[in-house]
């Protein structure tokens, strides 16, 4: 019995007078072609920010890809190619142009933009990267710095709104790098699998590579993550899963990009809100444990003092 796959929900715009105009700050990325997709067939504006390399279809992964979108959609569907650009901008960080060439690229395809359509309605940011051995807490300070620059730039009348996908989409639809496995996560000192591998065994399952002899112990003996050396590589999703992927995503961009008060965090998918929640009454938790300590070390303030209210809220003296 063969399963059909449902079709992708069109996405639910929000009222507006006029076109919009959008600039994907990574285009040729698979979450901005499936955005600019439903934004050129709603009518609105698109500015793409690519490489030089995405333009080109002698590389796998996104060039080919956004090559393959412009000439075969962008270009052939009527009313497309007037309401869609492409402007020079490279998202990446390298070193100290993150803060210096990036943001002169930045200002350039805004500016391209105005000139182009005389104006900019949402700037869409989308560049992303998966990496094992990473910090955590790169993530924590990119969000936090998001949250600092949306206080920045809110008296310009300039509204920032942090959208959280699905760990599945970071990782399967950008490029993923893996640095060399250090030696305390080795076989012989960790028993449990590692995430590297995990995902090294499903993008071989998608490409048709998966052995079963490579797994021992619990670990993957080798595979495209197990080298001494860094290793990028991108992920082959067949279209029709990768559209699937990125559908709910998509829907939730569509709407927030066009509403009037967006909120200032959005989080995508049932999953992820339940993993949510269930974070934050853990904090709850670890807070109200905290307070039981600090009153039983506080010589001043009897810890009853402080219980007060219905459902035993905690409030200061």
């Amino acid at each position: 019995m063969t399963r059909t796959a449902p079709a992708i929900p069109k996405c639910k715009f929000p009222s507006h007078s006029e076109p919009r105009v959008w600039l994907l700050s990574s285009g040729a990325s698979p979450i901005g072609i499936a955005l600019s997709r439903q934004l050129l067939a709603h009518g609105d504006l698109v500015v793409f920010g690519a490489r030089p390399s995405d333009t080109s279809d002698t590389l796998a992964g996104p060039g080919a890809d956004f090559t393959m979108f412009w000439t075969k959609e962008v270009l052939v569907t009527e009313g497309w190619k007037n309401r869609a650009r492409v402007v020079a901008l490279d998202g990446r960080c390298e070193g100290n142009l993150c803060v210096d060439g990036n943001m002169g690229q930045c200002q350039a395809a805004v500016a391209e933009v105005v000139t182009l359509f005389r104006r900019l309605d949402v700037l869409f940011c989308c560049s992303s990267q998966g990496v094992f051995n990473q910090n955590p807490l790169s993530t924590l300070i990119g969000r936090q710095y998001i949250n600092s620059l949306a206080y920045e730039v809110a008296p310009f009348n300039i509204k920032v709104t942090i959208v959280q996908p699905n760990l599945e989409i970071s990782i399967l639809t950008n490029l993923i790098t893996a640095a060399p496995r250090l030696p305390q996560y080795a076989p012989e000192n960790n028993t449990a699998p590692l995430f590297r591998e995990i995902i090294g065994s499903l993008l071989d399952r998608v490409d048709g590579t998966a052995t079963t002899d490579r797994l021992r112990n619990g670990h993957f003996e080798s595979g495209r993550f197990s080298s001494n050396e860094i290793v990028s590589v991108y992920p082959q999703l067949p279209e029709q899963t990768k559209s699937q992927l990125l559908a709910e995503t998509v829907n939730a961009l569509a709407a927030i990009g066009g509403h009037d008060n967006p909120p200032a965090r959005h989080i995508v998918g049932h999953e992820a809100v339940a993993s949510v929640k269930e974070k934050l009454k853990t904090v709850s938790e670890e807070l109200e444990d905290f307070v039981e300590v600090s009153c039983a070390v506080d010589l001043n303030t009897p810890c009853e003092s402080l219980q007060q209210g219905s459902g035993g809220d905690v409030q200061a003296p």
